[in-house]
């Protein structure tokens, strides 16, 4: 192994997908171009631990992102937590990814809303030891600056994108991405009123919910 890279990363993004729209896609197109990685996993949650449970059941959301995804290289869905019983903590699929791929970088994607919320989940400070974090800027969020989130970001933070390649986990990389300001409480009540939301969400995705009133919103996995 001495002198080869490991292979190029994988990104995982988590979240409710309930339902999925432009603005999910848009950062897990950006993320895969900007970061090199071979592919992004969509992991739809089945039982998201940090939030109400979703008014759509966990196959239907899983063939919304389905839809959404179905024509882009490089975009890969995960069923993984939707097949798990129990609640759908994000270490615990980054654990079964890294027995999969030991020695692929992996990438959790996370908005920086959720970043700052990490303290908040499931076994937490593992996380760092399955996958880097990368964390991008949502408006009206910033860095954390100071307590375990500010220290943790001084230590960890890669400089580059190489050091997401270089190694398989351990680092912290803020990504810029295109802010498509869709607020998800917003779509769950213009498809709860049945409206349409062309523009919002990809046309597969809308002739599917505009069908069966698929009518919620999304919120990072926990």
């Amino acid at each position: 192994m001495t002198g080869r890279h490991p292979p190029a990363p994988i990104g995982v993004f988590g979240g409710t997908f309930d339902p999925v729209h432009y603005g999910h896609l848009r950062t897990a197109y950006e993320v895969l171009q900007s970061l090199r990685l071979r592919e992004v996993r969509f992991v739809p949650a089945g039982d998201p631990p940090h939030r109400e449970p979703p008014r759509v059941d966990a196959a239907r959301r899983l063939e919304l992102v389905r839809a959404a995804t179905a024509d882009q290289p490089g975009f890969v869905v995960d069923d993984r937590e939707v097949r798990r019983a129990g609640p759908s903590y994000t270490v615990l699929t980054l654990g079964e990814l890294r027995a999969e791929f030991p020695a692929t970088p992996i990438c959790l994607i996370v908005g920086m809303d959720a970043f700052r919320g990490l303290p908040t989940w499931h076994r937490w400070q593992e996380l760092l030891e399955l996958a880097h974090v990368v964390v991008a800027p949502r408006p009206g969020w910033s860095a954390p600056t100071e307590g375990a989130l500010g220290e943790l970001l001084v230590a960890r933070s890669a400089a580059s994108v190489e050091a997401l390649h270089e190694r398989a986990a351990g680092r912290i990389f803020v990504q810029p991405v295109t802010q498509l300001e869709i607020s998800s409480s917003e779509l769950r009540e213009l498809l709860a009123a049945g409206r349409d939301p062309r523009y919002l969400v990809p046309d597969t995705v809308r002739e599917l919910v505009r069908r069966t009133d698929c009518s919620s919103a999304s919120q990072p996995t926990r």
